[in-house]
């Protein structure tokens, strides 16, 4: 019992953090094996315990049973685990060492049977179950199928407890199956790509959270030989992305290509080669569905993923928010008139999946889809019965695609449009400057995966965690909601969210990790203040939207951006100010100034992890990078509290004719912004160094390839405003700081002329990002 009271110490103080910090929660008792302090994702279905816990170490002999060859990936990742996560280094029977016990592995089919579940794919859940026999004289890993003797690796990985100096394992009997066939976590490719090394790197490591599904949405970043004009500067050769897929296979992981239409397709609609097949020609968003060459370019690229992804079951067709389609009525798309011929707009939908998921069914791929608006219940009748639903559209159309024959899953997300970090946690509003209503993701997940009511009306299959890139986020920040999230798919209903969280940080961050649930929360709330410190107005820095999921606008309407207020600039002979900003802004200045001890927390553990951390060091890095564009923020608000003051120092010495004092005044004003400029520089170069760790550079042109910079038409994604990673700074891009500056200089040096003093000849190139060195 001290052992497990040992390694509840260490857990206890992680989960009473997160209960007061987190929402209230559905699931509030504790698993039996975190009350004994061990770390398991996902919570297992049966767990039964005998005895105390039991030591564990070098010495173990590993033992391959029945079905197990030497080069199963369950062999090698449970000598890998031990050995990288502990020290273990397992021996093998012909070593000869009797110090410790055995392990055997074995597959059995048959041998492990499953309880009650939600999928009705039985044969499936079995594939995956494993039971897990623990005592001191040995432990025995026994599955049906290769991919439960995996599972079954990772659950034992997972389970050792440093405590004391030595290492525990409780002894027992862990029986385990999943509740839903297919976990997917989506990876957004769309306005980066991660370098090769990397993404299997994602691969494995979902793997060992027990996800079985990884989509990939690569828009531009792969090589399509059918379309070469989409293809952008940096793209996965078709042997890259096979290699990948060989990859994923090995770690029993569908890497499934997604790929968007009717709409989100601006990546291809932009280009001129491809225009004509625009639903609307004025939009680049949405394909004619009407137009038989659509078809024809979709074929081909479905057709070069295919060729690509050999060995997957799967593919995302993703009918995400078609908002238009079966409306137009132009020159070169007519599919109002199919729409009235064929009785609605959702049957137009339903004849653009027959065709186009006709194709893919055809060539074996299981095709997964968003069946949403414009589909109606009535119109479900008409789709392909072989489709998934991945997304759960609500009890009336969940029993509908149920009763046409067709599976879905449970969707959501842990990154919706969040700005540098997901919302993990909330500020009330109250500590805001401007206040926006967000949720606690991991709650909202639990919620939605365990109890929604899909799990009433709907025959499922599967669950779908999102972690959308409209926002330009690093994939780092996404891991919490990855591995937590497919957890509830495997066991719905528990652990709690905290529990969740707990247990996550303990498995990624690994031994040494300190207060890491405070990082997190910290990364959550820094990221939503950033986020209300602006403003938002109409944008004038991209063309104007065409429509929304309302419908098409009359006239276009600007989007939206961010923007802070600029401090008068000094007129006339007394530098006069117009306006009083420092008043206008006082709540402004003193809550970033009240949040600066919260960032400098924040830098604080995210240095003493990278000291201390066992694992993950890289998310550590992009987080300290994210923690400097939060501080950054937060200084150029008093900073710019600081140039109103110097220009306020500036209007008193004018009036008092102290015409030396009034030019040093403005020169201070002057100096402060370009501070302003230099600190955002250093900043995103910080970033970018860090990101580019991973990711290939977003450039303009590359490998003989260009990129086109044209804007979506209907979609504000923030990666797209900008060629570059500049859109980390976007917001102040934009901001007319430098002609404000010279406007403030015009004025300093009209002054000092008329008072016999010095010019001022320098600008502020405020659109320039280079830090300088």
């Amino acid at each position: 019992m001290e052992k497990c009271a040992n390694g509840l110490r260490f857990l206890l103080p992680i989960l009473l953090i997160l209960i007061s910090i987190c929402a209230p929660e559905t699931a509030s008792a504790v698993s039996p094996l975190f009350r004994r302090g061990y770390a398991v994702i996902p919570e297992p279905q049966q767990v039964e315990f005998e005895g105390g816990d039991f030591e564990f170490g070098n010495g173990w002999r590993l033992k391959l049973g029945s079905g197990v060859k030497a080069d199963d990936i369950a062999v090698e990742s449970l000598k890998e685990g031990l050995l990288n996560r502990y020290g273990i280094r397992l021996a093998t029977e012909r070593t000869g060492q009797k110090s410790g016990g055995t392990i055997t592995l074995a597959i059995q089919p048959g041998s492990v049977p499953i309880g009650k579940v939600t999928d009705k794919n039985k044969e499936a859940i079995e594939s995956q179950a494993y039971k897990l026999e623990l005592a001191n004289d040995g432990i025995q890993i026994i599955a049906n199928a290769p991919p439960g003797l995996f599972y079954g690796v990772e659950t034992l990985v997972q389970l050792v407890k440093p405590a004391k100096g030595k290492l525990w394992l409780p002894g027992g009997t862990i029986t385990d199956w999943p509740d839903l066939e297919l976990r997917n976590i989506y990876w957004d490719d769309n306005h980066h790509l991660e370098r090769i090394d990397v993404l299997k790197k994602a691969l494995k490591q979902a793997a060992f959270y027990k996800i079985n599904g990884f989509a990939i949405k690569l828009n531009g970043h792969f090589e399509y030989s059918s379309a070469p004009a989409v293809v952008d500067p940096y793209a996965l050769s078709p042997g890259e992305l096979q290699d990948l897929t060989n990859y994923g296979l090995r770690y029993h992981i569908q890497l499934i290509p997604y790929l968007d239409a009717p709409a989100h397709i601006a990546f291809i609609l932009k280009h001129p080669e491809y225009a004509r097949l625009r639903e609307f020609p004025d939009s680049n968003y949405e394909l004619c569905t009407a137009n038989p060459d659509s078809y024809k370019l979709l074929d081909g690229m479905y057709q070069n993923l295919l060729d690509a992804n050999q060995g997957v079951k799967y593919f995302v067709l993703s009918t995400d928010e078609p908002y238009y389609v079966g409306l137009a009525d132009n020159e070169q798309c007519h599919s109002a008139e199919l729409a009235k011929q064929l009785g609605s707009v959702g049957r137009v939908e339903a004849q653009f999946l027959d065709k186009a998921a006709g194709y893919l069914h055809d060539r074996g791929r299981t095709v997964i889809f968003w069946g949403e608006y414009p589909l109606k219940p009535e119109d479900i009748l008409f789709l392909p019965p072989y489709l998934v639903n991945g997304e759960a559209y609500g009890p009336e159309f969940d029993l509908a695609f149920k009763a046409h024959g067709i599976r879905q899953m449970i969707y959501t997300s842990t990154e919706g449009d969040e700005p540098l970090f997901p919302n993990y946690y909330s500020l009330p509003p109250s500590e805001l400057y401007n206040s926006s209503h967000t949720g606690h993701v991991l709650q909202q997940m639990f919620d939605t995966l365990s109890s929604g009511s899909a799990r009433q009306n709907a025959d499922l299959m599967g669950m779908f965690i999102a972690g959308w890139g409209d926002e330009g986020l690093h994939p780092e920040t996404f891991w919490l909601g990855y591995a937590t999230g497919p957890s509830w798919g495997w066991h719905p209903g528990t652990p709690s969210p905290s529990e969740a969280e707990s247990n996550f940080l303990r498995l990624f961050y690994g031994q040494g990790a300190t207060d890491m649930a405070r990082v997190y929360q910290l990364m959550s709330t820094q990221a939503e203040f950033w986020s209300s410190t602006w403003d938002t107005e109409p944008s004038s820095a991209r063309k104007p939207i065409f429509g929304n999921s309302y419908g098409i606008f009359k006239v276009r309407r600007p989007a939206d951006d961010q923007t802070l207020p600029l401090p008068a600039t000094p007129e006339g002979k007394y530098l006069r100010l117009s306006f009083d900003w420092g008043m206008e802004n006082e709540r402004r200045v003193k809550m970033a100034e009240a949040a600066m001890p919260a960032v400098n927390d924040l830098s604080d553990l995210l240095y003493e992890n990278l000291r201390s951390a066992q694992f993950n060091h890289y998310s550590l890095e992009v987080f300290l990078s994210i923690a400097g564009l939060y501080r950054q923020n937060l200084e150029m608000i008093q900073e710019m509290n600081e140039i109103e003051n110097s220009l306020k120092e500036a209007e008193a010495a004018a009036a008092q004719v102290q015409f030396n004092r009034a030019v040093l005044a403005l020169d201070r004003a002057l100096d402060i912004a370009q501070q302003i400029k230099d600190q955002r520089n250093k900043v995103l170069e910080s970033a970018v160094n860090t990101w580019y760790q991973s990711w290939y550079p977003r450039v303009g042109e590359a490998n003989g390839r260009r990129y086109l910079n044209v804007v979506d038409d209907v979609k504000d994604h923030l990666p797209v405003r900008t060629v570059d990673m500049s859109y980390l700074v976007y917001r102040e891009m934009i901001l007319p700081l430098g002609q404000w500056f010279q406007q403030v200089e015009t004025a300093r040096n009209r002054y000092a002329q008329a008072h016999n003093l010095p010019a001022r000849a320098d600008e502020l190139d405020w659109d320039d990002t280079q830090a300088i060195r």
